[in-house]
Parts: C-alpha cells; sequence; structure tokens
C-alpha cells in the first residue's frame, strides 16, 4: 500500500528512479499533436496520428481539469483513467498516449480538482521527498464514494459530448492506487456507458462493514472487471482477493483477479516499484479487456 510508513525508503528509491525516468518518458508511449498547454505534460514533437491538449468541464463541485488524448482521425472508445495518490503528471500523461496510440480516446482527470489544478508532482519521486502524503491528505479526504460518481457521470457526459469519442461503444475506465476504487464507483455511477474496468494495485477494494465499499458494487454494473493486485498488497490482506471473486461471482460479472509478480505501483514508470515485465503483462490484460468490453 502507499503510506506514510513507506515513503522513507521510497523517498531514497524513488530518487534512483528519477534518474532512469527521463530517459524512458516517451518509450512506448505513442505521439501527439499538443491542443493546449498543460503543466506536467511536455509539449512534444509526438505522433501525429494523436492529438491531446488540456481540458476543463464543469461538475456539481467545481470545475475539473485533466489531460485528453486521442486518435486524430476517427471516432474511438473512450477511457476515463484516474491517477495515482501523486495525481496528474507526465507519467500519466505518457501512459494515455500509448493507450491512445492503440485507438482509445484517454481523458486522464485531476482528482483534486476540488482543491488545486494541474499538476502539483512532477514525480513520484518529489510526491515521496516532499511530504507529499501529508499535502494531499486533506484533498484526498473529500474523494469519497459519492464524489467520485458524480465526478464519473460529469466526465462520462463531457466524454460523450467530444466528436472524437465513438459513443456507439462502451467506456473504460481504469485506476492506479487510490484511483482503483475510483473505477468501480464510475461503472456504478454510469452503468449504461462504462463497460470495462481496471483497477492497478488499487488500495481499499474491500471495506468491510462499508455499503459502498468497492467490492460490494457489482450489483450496480454492467461492466467486465481486471483487478491487478500486487503481491505485497495480497500479503498484507490475502483474504481480499477471494472476497472480490465471490462478490464478482454472485452478481454475475466476469472479472480477471490476479496477483501479479510486481509490487505495490509496479504498473506505473515513475514509481520505485516499476517492473516491467509484469507491467507490460498488465498493459497486455488491459488491452484484452478493454477489446472484449470496449
Amino acid at each position: 500500500m502507499c503510506n506514510e510508513q513507506n515513503l522513507a525508503r521510497w523517498a531514497h528509491e524513488a530518487r534512483m528512479t528519477r534518474r532512469g525516468f527521463a530517459g524512458m518518458a516517451g518509450a512506448g508511449a505513442g505521439a501527439a499533436v499538443l491542443t493546449g498547454a498543460l503543466a506536467g505534460c511536455v509539449t512534444g514533437p509526438y505522433d501525429n496520428r494523436l492529438t491531446e491538449g488540456a481540458v476543463s468541464f464543469s461538475t456539481s463541485d467545481g470545475t475539473m481539469d485533466g489531460f485528453f488524448v486521442r486518435p486524430s482521425r476517427t471516432p474511438s472508445p473512450a477511457v476515463l483513467f484516474w491517477p495515482d495518490i501523486a495525481g496528474l503528471r507526465e507519467a500519466k500523461c505518457n501512459m494515455a498516449r500509448r493507450l491512445a496510440g492503440r485507438g482509445y480516446a484517454v481523458l486522464v482527470v485531476n482528482p483534486y480538482y476540488r482543491d488545486v489544478s494541474g499538476e502539483q508532482f512532477s514525480d513520484f519521486a518529489e510526491f515521496a521527498g516532499t511530504g507529499g502524503f501529508q499535502k494531499v491528505k486533506p484533498w484526498r479526504e473529500k474523494l469519497t464514494a459519492e464524489a467520485i460518481m458524480s465526478d464519473a457521470r460529469a466526465a462520462v457526459e463531457w466524454l460523450d459530448a467530444q466528436s472524437e469519442v465513438d459513443t456507439a461503444r462502451g467506456i473504460g475506465t481504469q485506476g492506479y492506487c487510490m484511483g482503483g476504487p475510483f473505477t468501480f464507483w464510475s461503472a456504478a455511477a454510469v452503468p449504461s456507458r462504462i463497460k470495462g474496468v481496471a483497477s492497478f494495485h488499487g488500495g481499499g477494494l474491500v471495506r468491510e462493514g462499508d455499503p459502498m465499499s468497492p467490492h460490494n458494487t457489482f450489483d450496480d454494473t454492467q461492466a467486465r472487471y481486471l483487478v491487478a493486485i500486487a503481491k505485497n498488497d495480497d500479503a498484507d490482506a490475502p483474504e481480499d482477493k477471494t472476497i472480490l471473486r465471490e462478490a464478482a461471482a454472485r452478481a454475475g460479472r466476469p472479472a480477471q483477479i490476479e496477483v501479479f509478480a510486481g509490487d505495490h505501483g509496479w504498473t506505473v514508470p515513475d514509481s520505485p516499484s516499476y517492473n516491467q515485465p509484469a507491467a507490460e503483462k498488465a498493459y497486455a490484460d488491459l488491452l484484452e479487456l478493454y477489446g472484449r468490453a470496449l
């Protein structure tokens, strides 16, 4: 899990990761033409098959900002992308670019928009090394299930209004770390549109006694699921995978719920836990999910 106890160790590891990240930031990311400035996302040149830029739209709580990248020529199925605890930054934009290069219109949202806009940490090294956990704590406290469901409705409404989005196809949603539960709540908020859900090393997917626990939302959705669990998270809560599998089965929701050979954060290139082989398997499984669901 991403918690204060791990941050001291990660701060050192992340400094090492940061040195190598600049050289790998664009690897496999796909290319793009910038249509609007966004702090934290470098400006091309990228592949002219893609178009990207900063966006914003209204929600019930204010103006949500984000990064939108999509194929330039044809309408594409949309993806709502929830970042991890370090928020909107270049690593997440590059992950979105890579997915857009496979034919998806990807919206990476700023989950902290109620308090701040744009990038707050340039990478995970800065988050881990500058008291990031405490900085985001009051912002995170506002991200209840109800708040995220409201945000998801607004994001889907905005996506469906974009000419680059193929509204005849379902929408996918993917989330990392704290964003994992957000994908479950998003699918429950807009079941008629969100058809593919992917949680990568998501925290708090099983919250016993909480009716809004992500594992209690399968009945409210119409989606297929990929729940990719970190091996150290599984060691801390080995019963969670069973609870999730049983809940999905009771609801009749197709779900791949698997423990991967990587520690918490293994899918994110600027994470000190990044594990490329395991991350590539997770990415391949994501593409398979979206190929079936969207």
